[in-house]
């Protein structure tokens, strides 16, 4: 009996694997557009699977702010970032990830370079095969910036920068990048200079390279509203001008 139950809790735990990631890439596709109610009974259905896990993911996706649950409703996804939302998203990734950054770049253990060549590597291996990389991207994307925020050594900003689930937000903007080119050499700049223990241009390509994807993930709003160029100098939440 404990190996049939050990069993059950392993296919029980792939299910709701299985869910999370289809549900999770539809709605950074937009294929489950913002502000659309979930039916639970119907997404159980389409993929095949009971209600529990369904149940399960939508509590998970709750916790990366993709969908909201509200009393009589049930379960909906959020909505998509406004302008003024991004902006100051990247003004505190402009604060915080050029000092990480910054911080890595050290001639000890604690330099992360190999661990983010390793990451660049896999996700080079990625593109060569082409296709629909967007899942893909948001993923490295995560882990290559979450490594250097690690190798920083500072829970509390790892703790606040996680909260923001900024990678997964930006990508349901705009597909932008869509094959990760312009990204993957930015990202080798950054490890190059951490690789090299020079701060200084550690910080700099960081900022360059945060400066350089919300002109990209902006463009979402190209034609609507006028849009300043990102720069650093002030609190998060003011907006800056060249």
């Amino acid at each position: 009996m404990p190996p049939r139950q050990s069993s059950d809790a392993s296919k029980g735990k792939a299910a709701v694997s299985d869910v999370y990631a289809s549900m999770r890439a539809s709605i950074l596709k937009g294929e489950i557009e913002p502000g659309a109610r979930i039916n639970i009974d119907a997404v159980s259905r389409s993929l095949g699977v009971s209600q529990t896990p369904v149940r399960e993911v939508l509590q998970r996706l709750e916790g990366d702010n993709l969908v909201v649950y509200s009393p009589g409703r049930g379960y909906s996804t959020t909505p998509l970032l406004g302008l003024d939302e991004l902006r100051s998203l990247f003004e505190f990734r402009l604060l915080v990830e050029p000092w990480a950054a910054r911080a890595a770049a050290v001639d000890r253990l604690a330099n992360p370079a190999r661990a983010l060549e390793k990451e660049l590597a896999a996700f080079r291996g990625v593109m060569s095969g082409g296709g629909d990389l967007r899942q893909d991207l948001v993923a490295h994307d995560t882990r290559f910036h979450d490594t250097i925020l690690l190798a920083a050594g500072n829970p509390v900003v790892q703790h606040a920068f996680a909260q923001t689930h900024c990678h997964l937000h930006t990508f349901r903007l705009y597909p932008a990048d869509i094959d990760g080119a312009i990204t993957i050499a930015e990202h080798a700049t950054v490890r190059d200079a951490i690789a090299a223990c020079q701060p200084d241009r550690a910080e700099e390509a960081m900022a360059e390279h945060i400066r350089n994807s919300y002109s990209r993930f902006a463009q979402a709003f190209e034609g609507k509203a006028d849009l300043p160029p990102l720069d650093s100098g002030g609190p998060p939440g003011r907006h800056i001008v060249n």
